[in-house]
């Protein structure tokens, strides 16, 4: 099955198109692209400076007759700056403004992190405010807001560690469903994916291909590696779509980022490869655990966050 369910019976596709890194100008023909050659979930985030492009792409999908509104699923998320209670219900009808939706299917508290509602971007440790003015319970309580009100139909978080999930679980009216992680086989995070589904929380992977730069010389190139170049050959597929294969067949769901129309239709071929057992083992054996998004930024002196807030 291409798709994860929720405990009400919604099904979210395991493969959906990342739009984080999507410059303007490029998204709306990805997103195009996308619903054209079958994606039906799209993973979006105001901080990504795209949402209004996006939504100009889905509403042209909707209007041309694509797609149904009700065969999307769209998931946007909170950014930092709005983690006060009162803030979080507007800041999701902004994404729904820009979008133009009604709902969206899934909303995510992007990070565990907390910024001044004047502070978009971090420039300096004045920039934050600690958890303990701005509790994750109290977010969390807008997000129940929210989804009660019908503007989105599923609440969760991303890059929440188990601690962090612990602290809504225990005390929240309607628990996380989802929870968005860096996820690849050099970053399988094993502990936190038997966690999650153990609690009636889905996993989605990003990053699942990992982010290669080359003027980091200490970052691998996951799409190089001879293992994972060695199974492609075994498949005839591509090095991409046995990386993302690999995230569907632990059963969560995979958003790789692409605006390249050969390289959306690919990724989005993954979900005929079927990896056997023998495959996954030798994913298994990866170097790692390589983190690509190391969260650093929410670590500068004189911040109130440590990494041990969020891995």
């Amino acid at each position: 099955m291409n798709t994860v369910k929720f405990e009400n019976g919604d099904e979210m596709p395991k493969i959906g198109l990342g739009t984080w890194k999507a410059k303007p100008g490029e998204v709306y023909e990805a997103v195009i692209c996308a619903i054209e050659t079958g994606y039906r979930h799209i993973d979006c985030a105001p901080i990504y400076n795209n949402e209004k492009e996006v939504g100009q792409a889905i509403a042209k999908a909707i209007d041309e007759g694509m797609v149904k509104r009700e065969d999307l699923f769209i998931t946007s998320k909170l950014w930092n700056n709005a983690h006060k209670k009162a803030d979080v219900i507007p800041a999701l009808k902004n994404s729904l403004k820009d979008l133009q939706l009604g709902y969206v299917d899934l909303y995510l508290i992007h990070w565990p992190i907390a910024q001044k509602p004047e502070k978009i971007n971090i420039t300096s440790p004045d920039d934050f405010i600690s958890l303990q003015e701005i509790p994750i319970l109290k977010t969390w309580e807008g997000m129940e807001e929210a989804l009660n009100e019908g503007l989105t139909y599923h609440i969760g978080v991303s890059n929440f560690n188990i601690h962090k999930l612990n602290e809504i679980i225990d005390h929240a009216e309607f628990p996380p469903e989802m929870n968005q992680i860096e996820l690849h086989p050099m970053l399988p995070q094993n502990e936190l994916v038997e966690y999650c589904h153990e609690n009636g929380i889905q996993v989605t992977g990003y990053a699942p291909l990992g982010s290669y730069d080359p003027s980091k010389k200490d970052r691998p190139n996951l799409i190089e590696d001879n293992i994972v170049k060695r199974i492609a050959h075994k498949h005839g597929v591509t090095s991409a779509q046995i990386l993302l294969a690999w995230g569907m067949c632990r059963n969560t769901v995979v958003i790789p980022k692409s605006v390249n129309k050969e390289r959306i239709k690919e990724n989005y071929d993954s979900i005929y490869v079927k990896l056997e057992e023998v495959d996954m083992e030798l994913l298994a054996d990866l170097e790692g655990p390589h983190r690509f998004v190391d969260g650093t930024l929410w670590t500068i002196d004189g911040s109130p966050y440590s990494l041990d807030d969020l891995w």
